[in-house]
């Protein structure tokens, strides 16, 4: 009543509404409450109950037969405790690429093992089997294990990657934190993350799964204290398992995802139909028509992200740079092993993440679009 003098009536008019970089989007209350009225009857909450072995079980069957999941309280954690239930030699190298998210160089170096930072292809964004051969040729040290990638959600040739741990005898473990929808295939044990940020998403979360049943084993038994068939602790472990309610909202997630993925692709074609009056925006390959994941990372003209990041950000319009400039630039791994990155390089000075998210509108889009070719108007 009454009001300061002067006082702007904040309308619709006058808050433009402000795009964000991510709005994740995890199962509803209703969708979860059947799940914890199961959890409430049965009265486990932990210590792989029921809802949780199911969820590993549907998780299982996403992949060919013999698979086994493994699920951890985050991808990162799963990672380190692979890389440990492979026994590999302490201090050895394992050649990662530089372009990832800083998890995966962290979980190698919780493991007790050192990151060797090498390069992407410059247009898959990927490592290659290849580059690592030369690293291999050079003789430089003890390598170990080789974490590839997918980028952003895409697949990486997992034949090539086969053959070369076929030829070398290298283990290889694949860092698919946000391939949920290309993840089919475990004869390369592959680690995906269950993150509030992923396209199946649970808040905090990760699994494994590999056709090694042995490895899932070792992996689970570091999941929980070292246990395997008793109360005895056989090796120092950790306690990383999901509780009951993760296993509920993830199920709620499993049932819903056939429609979310449906609604991720049709927002992704929306933002792919709007950029094509944008021909400077280039999508990873299959983006939003063979696969779908959470965010919509593109590459621009080398040297146009900090242009671009300062326009949106004036027009309310919200950015991220996932990966920036690579692992080898933060100071946590100053000390790593890094060989010559160009293409690493370019692509931290070129790729950017545009806001996405499961049910952006067209208006929002159109925003987007709009902003984006003003900014590279001149380029």
């Amino acid at each position: 009543m009454g009001g300061r003098s002067g006082a702007v009536l904040l309308t619709p008019e006058v808050l433009r509404e402000i795009v964000p970089a991510a709005r994740p989007r995890l199962p509803g209350a209703d969708a979860v409450l059947p799940y914890l009225r199961r959890m409430d009857e049965v009265r486990s909450y932990s210590n792989f109950g029921p809802l949780l072995t199911a969820f590993e079980a549907r998780l299982a069957e996403r992949f060919e037969a013999g698979t086994q999941v493994v699920t951890c309280v985050n991808a990162t954690q799963v990672l380190t405790l692979t890389l440990q239930a492979l026994h590999l030699p302490a201090g050895s190298f394992v050649i990662v690429p530089s372009y990832t998210f800083v998890a995966t160089a962290h979980a190698v170096i919780a493991a007790g093992l050192k990151p060797w930072f090498v390069d992407v292809d410059v247009d898959d964004w990927m490592l290659r089997p290849d580059t690592v051969r030369d690293c291999l040729a050079g003789g430089r040290g003890p390598v170990s294990a080789v974490i590839p990638v997918a980028a952003f959600g895409a697949m990486p040739d997992l034949e090539g990657w086969k053959a070369l741990r076929e030829e070398t005898g290298l283990a290889i473990i694949l860092d698919g934190a946000a391939a949920f929808d290309q993840a089919r295939q475990a004869d390369i044990p592959v680690v995906v993350s269950l993150h509030a940020t992923k396209v199946l998403g649970i808040g905090e979360g990760g699994f494994l799964a590999t056709r090694d049943a042995d490895l899932a084993a070792r992996v689970r038994q570091l999941t929980t204290f070292g246990f395997r068939g008793s109360r005895a602790a056989q090796v120092v472990a950790t306690n990383a398992k999901l509780s009951e309610y993760a296993g509920a909202v993830g199920l709620a997630a499993m049932d819903g995802w056939d429609a979310d993925r449906l609604q991720y692709l049709r927002t992704s074609r929306l933002m792919r139909a709007a950029m094509t009056y944008v021909p400077q925006v280039r999508f990873q390959p299959g983006w939003g028509v063979d696969w779908v994941t959470s965010v919509c990372s593109v590459r621009l003209p080398d040297g146009a992200t900090d242009r671009v990041e300062q326009a949106l950000a004036a027009a309310d319009i919200g950015t991220r740079r996932w990966w920036d400039q690579g692992c080898h630039t933060n100071a946590a791994f100053a000390d790593c092993r890094c060989d010559a990155l160009p293409a690493t390089e370019r692509l931290g000075r070129s790729v950017i993440g545009l806001p996405f998210a499961i049910d952006m509108d067209e208006r929002q889009i159109s925003r987007i679009s709009t902003a984006l070719a003003t900014a590279l108007a001149d380029l």
